[in-house]
């Protein structure tokens, strides 16, 4: 690809980031519950139909799959069940155990049934809050990535980017830390860096297993919905591995 065709990529992941990331902050600051369930039901359901399609579901069963995902994420907010750690404790289990052995491994799993309760356990403990991790990594890769990170997986991600994305998390931990209200002093700065590195490392296993998804998939991007960056899975893969770690973080905190 000619350096314009880049400069075009790059400009398009930008604009889109910078219109996520806006249009994320006016919802969590302005919107209703019920408008913010009703646009977490969507972003589940857009990111739904993508793993249909990453694990090949025939047209009717992927528009099965999506609906019935909306159902169960609608749901959970109509009935308003309580908020319990087991589904977060299942997905923080299958990211820290079974992620790395399938990825050490490389395996290729073709059993839809698998795949799509696969999906489940990946996306609605999500539904049920990694953008500087993201963006740092893509910057810092590109302006000093040399040594492949996982070339049989994701030829993309570098070292150097993983180390300009960690350095950005340290940054941002020792910037929260300084400024939060009640902060705790130097006594809890260890915890809270520990914390955020094990976020970090999620996050790239997040990334890492829906590229090898895609990998097997024989595709690029999960979709084409966001301009730049690709599908919604491509936005949200990150997150998918570190919610059900924030959120057992913040139930035990409570």
């Amino acid at each position: 690809m000619d350096a314009p065709a880049n400069s075009s990529a790059l400009r398009r992941r930008i604009v889109t980031g910078t219109a996520l990331i806006a249009g994320f902050l006016v919802t969590l600051y302005l919107a209703s519950d019920e408008i913010w369930a009703v646009l977490m039901i969507l972003v589940a359901m857009a990111a739904a139909w993508e793993w249909g399609g990453l694990i090949r579901l025939p047209p009717a069963r992927r528009h099965l799959y999506t609906g019935l995902t909306a159902l169960a994420c609608g749901a959970l907010v109509v009935t308003g069940a309580q908020l319990t750690p087991y589904p977060f404790l299942a997905a923080l289990l299958f990211w820290v155990i079974a992620a790395p052995l399938w990825l050490y491994r490389g395996l290729r799993v073709l059993d839809r049934r698998l795949l799509a309760a696969l999906g489940w356990l990946i996306l609605l403990p999500a539904v049920l809050v990694v953008v500087i991790a993201d963006s740092a990594a893509y910057f810092a890769g590109r302006r000093f990535g040399r040594r492949k990170l996982a070339p049989a997986i994701s030829p993309g991600k570098t070292w150097e980017g993983a180390m300009g994305a960690a350095l950005a998390i340290t940054v941002y931990a020792l910037a929260v830390h300084a400024l939060w209200p009640r902060g705790c002093g130097l006594s809890c700065l260890p915890q809270l860096l520990l914390a955020f590195w094990a976020m970090f490392v999620l996050s790239v296993l997040g990334d890492l297993f829906e590229s090898w998804i895609k990998r097997q998939a024989g595709v690029k991007d999960s979709g084409a919905l966001l301009p730049g960056h690709g599908g919604v899975l491509d936005r949200i893969d990150s997150l998918t591995a570190v919610l059900p770690a924030a959120t057992l973080f913040w139930m035990w905190l409570k």
